[in-house]
């Protein structure tokens, strides 16, 4: 079906712009770290959000109070996971990775990289990225607990503009 009716477009613009304006303040409320990617636990938050979203958007079974308390409930368990993480060590134990380190002075840790599944070429990518063209020239290259490559420069090394 392409459209039904001009009601189904006039609910989705109206609460579509509520829903967007409760969510957008109640992110700027509970600060940054609510959508930041520090750990997997961020990104269950964030892509909840988002189909929370789209499913007040769509769907006409529920409510904009339903998807703001939704909201809301999402942001909060981040809150406490991540309050209790700063507190706790056996929490924080269960809900962060840590760094691996995959490279120590050009040379590949294979051990490390099979298993936190890296390739030699995704390190490599990451070595270019930062201007850098070859190994020799890392003292290090590190797996982030947000899955990003950190790559660290021999001080002695050149920098590629």
């Amino acid at each position: 079906m392409f459209f039904d009716n001009w009601m189904g477009l006039l609910r989705v613009v109206i609460i579509g712009t509520l829903a967007y304006t409760a969510l957008v303040l109640l992110l700027r409320v509970t600060g940054k770290r609510t959508l930041s990617k520090m750990n997997a636990f961020d990104l269950v938050v964030t892509v909840a959000l988002g189909s929370t979203l789209a499913t007040v958007l769509l769907s006409e079974d529920v409510a904009l109070a339903e998807g703001v308390v939704a909201f809301t409930l999402l942001v909060l368990l981040q809150y406490a996971i991540t309050w209790l993480s700063v507190r706790s060590d056996r929490v924080r134990s269960l809900v962060k990775a840590e760094p691996c380190l995959l490279l120590r002075d050009g040379h590949f840790l294979h051990e490390a990289m099979r298993r936190e599944r890296v390739t030699e070429d995704e390190v490599q990518a990451a070595a270019r990225a930062q201007g850098i063209a070859s190994l020799d020239d890392v003292a290090a290259a590190v797996l982030e607990t947000d899955g990003s490559l950190s790559v660290i420069r021999r001080a002695s090394s050149p920098v590629l503009p």
